[in-house]
């Protein structure tokens, strides 16, 4: 079981999908992840509750939840959590509903969200199942530049280690990565 690490909702447990179809960012991965973006967005000194106060996320393939409710609990907003299983998506919409948290759950395909012209976020999370090609990912980002992030803003892919690194498109400026055992975290900003 999962837990919030940091944040109005510290330490409060969060209800995972039943078998295999989901894979939690582990609390170490989380919490190294967070460490990064609070660095990031120049928040280390913040108190933790607002540490991402007005940063918007986008979490794709959210499973759990686990990152955008992270990032909600630390008072990102607006939090956009979009997850195509429907049984899982509700999952999500109780575990917010139950951590006191505002999110907006989509039950929706995270490669038809990235895709439509919208709104942008100042963050975009996407952990794909580990059977996604890579391919696939690179497709995805290339939409996510389109259409998704903000200008200045900073996406991040989690990957497992075994699989090659995606290749960013050309919008995205800067591009760094962190491994964690079985689990690399890519970063990619746009100017």
């Amino acid at each position: 079981m999962s837990r919030i690490i940091a944040g109005r909702a510290k330490g409060r447990r969060l209800g995972t999908p039943k078998g295999a179809n989901t894979r939690p960012t582990t609390d170490r991965t989380r919490e190294a992840l967070f460490s990064a973006l609070v660095s990031w967005f120049n928040t280390v000194d913040a108190e933790a509750a607002e540490q991402l106060a007005g940063v918007s996320v986008l979490d794709l393939y959210a499973g759990s939840g686990a990152v955008g409710l992270e990032a909600a609990s630390r008072g990102a907003g607006p939090v956009v959590l979009v997850e195509a299983d429907r049984p899982t998506a509700r999952l999500i919409e109780s575990n917010a509903r139950e951590l006191g948290l505002q999110a907006d759950v989509r039950s929706a395909k995270a490669e038809t969200f990235a895709a439509a012209p919208g709104r942008r976020f100042d963050l975009v999370f996407l952990d794909p199942p580990y059977d996604v090609p890579t391919d696939t990912v690179e497709s995805l980002l290339a939409g996510i530049a389109e259409h998704a992030v903000a200008d200045r803003g900073l996406v991040v892919v989690e990957r497992s280690a075994r699989y090659r690194a995606p290749a960013w498109p050309s919008s995205f400026t800067d591009t760094w990565e962190k491994n964690y055992g079985e689990t690399t975290l890519y970063y990619g900003s746009v100017d």
